[in-house]
């Protein structure tokens, strides 16, 4: 799967100046939402990230994600995962800068679980919402995201993880932005 054309063709793959939610300036952005507004796009990639996850022998009755983003993606990929067996749940903002495991999921001790993000930079979204599960008694079986940013290749944190694909953008923090770039209006995300 050509993940990279899959964001093209949906004109969620942008050139500029972007802030991104990691605090870090880049100057390439993949709009996820963008992507997973299309139910036939959301589906292609919901199935091969669900493929991915089974032929790496990976188990879990759980898949989660970071709310808002990670809903949509989390519902398909159990959907594809596991059929009836697999629920999906979201982790959402806590208000303290973690997030929580609403009242209405519940996680059974020990029950293994994996963890969807769109795009990771840092990983700093996904981790929370790992944490968030841990703290109500589930065990991490392992991460999987769309697309793999990170400078470093890898498990993420000591979790194992899956992506579709990865593309490496330069990324840059707040204080060693390049003039050339900096020169371009800034774009929060």
């Amino acid at each position: 799967m050509d993940v990279l054309a899959l964001y093209r063709q949906a004109g969620a793959y942008h050139e500029g100046h972007f802030l991104l939610a990691s605090g870090r300036h880049s100057p390439k952005f993949l709009q996820s939402t963008t992507v997973l507004q299309y139910p036939h796009l959301t589906e292609q990639i919901a199935a091969a990230l669900a493929e991915k996850l089974t032929d790496a022998g990976l188990q879990a009755g759980l898949i989660i994600g970071p709310a808002m983003g990670g809903v949509v993606l989390a519902y398909e990929v159990a959907r594809h995962y596991g059929g009836e067996d697999v629920r999906a749940i979201f982790a959402e903002k806590d208000g303290k800068g973690g997030m929580k495991i609403r009242e209405a999921f519940t996680i059974a001790p020990g029950e293994a679980f994996i963890a969807v993000e769109d795009v990771l930079t840092t990983g700093g979204s996904v981790l929370k919402a790992v944490r968030a599960a841990e703290a109500a008694g589930g065990r991490c079986a392992a991460i999987a995201c769309i697309v793999d940013r990170r400078a470093v290749e890898g498990p993420l944190e000591g979790y194992p993880l899956v992506s579709l694909t990865r593309l490496v953008f330069d990324t840059y923090p707040p204080d060693d932005v390049p003039e050339w770039l900096a020169q371009i209006p800034l774009q929060e995300i």
